[in-house]
């Protein structure tokens, strides 16, 4: 793969439990391309969601390298990987995280308050946008208590998006949703992958979720099984 937007190398992440140390990751390598919507699949325990916190440097790995646009982040200072998860990586979690005070275009917004490069006025418009685009412009003023699961997975996806991340990470993001709802939340994933060529990376062991990933990588125990 030329120029993957994502490589790692010999990746690894070790617990410990008292004295005895348990490893979560075993040595992955992977390249990711720009532009791909894949899947990583695996049980439950099989170190998916650990590799996708070392993806978006939430967590640190114990060993190897992750190069991110060919530079390794992995030796980034604490500030700077606060600004990589700013502005280069998008996160979608199954139990949405949104901020329960705050309404839809509050909740949306937020990632670009933190940012603080941007006027009023550009937020708002940004804010907005991603708002029309997953079709919540007539629930903007309500809070994550009014509304359905799937429409707080809409407002999650939106905001995840908001920043114009490379890279959109979707643990289990269908986990808490009905079949129909689940489905749509996918459709509205696919679409953004398309128009705008971001990332797409998600986990699960739902079969209905993986048809949609144009590519699958398998984990178990810590270890890839299959890169797709």
């Amino acid at each position: 793969m030329s120029n993957p937007i994502l490589h790692l190398s010999g990746v690894t992440k070790d617990y410990w439990l008292g004295k005895v140390k348990v490893p979560a990751l075993r040595g992955i390598d992977l390249e990711i391309g720009k532009g791909e919507f894949m899947s990583i699949k695996g049980p439950s325990g099989s170190g998916k969601t650990t590799l996708l916190n070392i993806i978006g440097l939430i967590d640190n790995a114990t060993g190897g390298s992750v190069l991110l646009d060919g530079k390794d982040v992995t030796r980034e200072t604490d500030k700077n990987m606060t600004r990589l998860r700013l502005t280069k990586i998008g996160f979608i979690f199954q139990t949405f995280n949104l901020i329960p005070v705050f309404n839809v275009i509050e909740n949306v917004e937020f990632p670009l308050l933190l940012l603080k490069d941007r006027t009023p006025a550009e937020r708002r418009r940004k804010t907005m946008e991603l708002i029309d685009a997953v079709g919540l412009r007539p629930y903007v003023h309500h809070r994550p208590n009014e509304l359905s699961g799937g429409q707080r997975q809409r407002v999650a996806i939106a905001r995840a998006l908001v920043t114009d991340p490379e890279i959109i990470l979707a643990d289990e993001p269908t986990a808490n949703l009905d079949s129909v709802t689940g489905k749509s939340i996918l459709e509205a994933m696919k679409e953004m992958n398309e128009r705008r060529q971001t990332t797409f990376i998600f986990s699960t062991h739902d079969a209905g979720v993986l048809q949609y990933a144009r590519r699958i990588v398998e984990i178990h125990d810590g270890l890839l099984t299959s890169r797709g």
